[in-house]
């Protein structure tokens, strides 16, 4: 298995403008990466408000002969509905990344989510056909849908080589995600499997204290994330996918990859009980994919709102709190949304893989914040 870089969630210099990104730190995240002996990127057309792509070719392509790295990225069926925008999209893309070929092509999130694209447009023929004329290595899709959505899917579409899967130990039973339902269904069509989604956006690398308890109780040498690490690490997938928004966090995620020893029984049993912990404890199951905030016509950061909103609750507070009153110097920004500016007009439910109901949520955080106990 091979350690992936994902360019999801980079480091910024101003943390509330998605397309600043730190270029001189994403460089020093890179030669870390490659000087570790790994190669695989992945990015996509809508990460960072559509500066993803361009940011990998900055820190890599201009920087790395072709034959140094591997390139996966993916056609954003988010915003397809039509034909006549596949070439011009795709070759923006070759463009973006600064490559010739993309070595991984992936559909993305072919799901409920993205159906208007993959019932209404020949996606898989475009892809298909890309491969052929030698612009893609190796098709395939990622997906947040459930064992039964996939397999249609793979048993429909035999030209798939691979797909990338959410999969972590939090999700690993999960009856909406079934990750490891789908892992199966990849193996039974013998599909290699790429992993995102290690950390589930971060939530495994701060568990709630009792979890964290059971975990150091047991070996107080490990790190909290190193669970995580090892749980995916061991699976039967080719590559597990690890965001970061800092070099201390690749160096980190280099470390616990090349230390991912397997599991034994009782540490399985171990993570039984810390998913039951978790999911007792977390009011919102948001990983920071930012699908939504891309949709939002009143320009709400939702995934850095409910970010808050889950601190808040975690610590078990309803009183003051740190995360309001961060909540609260982020509402003086200007240009910028908060819970009570929602029209609910749901664009962000479609868009969201863990099928939130986002403005539900948006009314109990303004609920929770916008009071005059933090000065609203």
């Amino acid at each position: 298995m091979k350690l992936g870089m994902g360019m999801m969630r980079l480091p910024l210099i101003d943390e509330n403008d998605f397309t600043s990104i730190d270029y001189e730190q994403v460089n020093k995240m890179v030669d870390t990466y490659m000087d570790a002996g790994f190669n695989h990127f992945d990015t996509a057309y809508i990460y960072h408000e559509g500066k993803s792509e361009n940011a990998f070719k900055k820190s890599v392509v201009e920087r790395y002969p072709r034959d140094a790295y591997k390139i996966a990225t993916k056609m954003p069926l988010f915003i397809i509905s039509e034909e006549s925008q596949l070439e011009p999209i795709f070759a923006e893309q070759l463009e973006n990344c600064g490559v010739d070929y993309f070595d991984y092509y992936m559909l993305h999130n072919v799901s409920g989510f993205t159906e208007t694209a993959w019932k209404n447009v020949d996606l898989y023929s475009f892809i298909k056909n890309k491969k052929e004329e030698g612009f893609i290595k190796h098709i395939g899709l990622s997906t947040h849908g459930n064992a039964e959505f996939l397999e249609e899917i793979l048993l429909t579409h035999p030209e798939l080589e691979f797909v990338l899967l959410q999969i972590n130990y939090l999700d690993w039973e999960d009856e909406a995600i079934e990750s490891r339902k789908c892992l199966e269904v990849a193996k039974k069509y013998n599909k290699p499997v790429m992993i995102m989604e290690p950390y589930k956006g971060g939530f495994l690398a701060d568990v709630p204290e009792e979890a964290e308890k059971l975990m150091k109780e047991y070996n107080p040498n490990r790190s909290i994330v190193s669970w995580a690490m090892r749980f995916v690490a061991n699976l039967d997938a080719c590559v597990v996918l690890t965001g970061a928004s800092s070099l201390e966090q690749v160096e980190n995620n280099i470390e616990e990859f090349n230390n991912a020893d397997p599991l034994n029984e009782e540490e399985y049993k171990i993570l039984e009980e810390v998913s039951n912990i978790i999911n007792s404890n977390i009011t919102v199951n948001c990983t920071k994919c930012r699908y939504c905030v891309d949709t939002c016509p009143a320009d709400i950061d939702i995934s850095k709102i409910f970010d808050m909103y889950n601190k808040h609750k975690i610590l078990g507070r309803e009183d003051w709190s740190q995360a309001g009153n961060a909540y609260l110097n982020y509402s003086k920004l200007p240009n910028v949304g908060i819970a009570s500016d929602c029209v609910e007009c749901g664009s962000c439910i479609e868009e969201c893989p863990q099928q939130i109901n986002i403005p539900e949520v948006l009314k109990n955080v303004k609920e929770t914040f916008e009071t005059e106990n933090y000065g609203f």
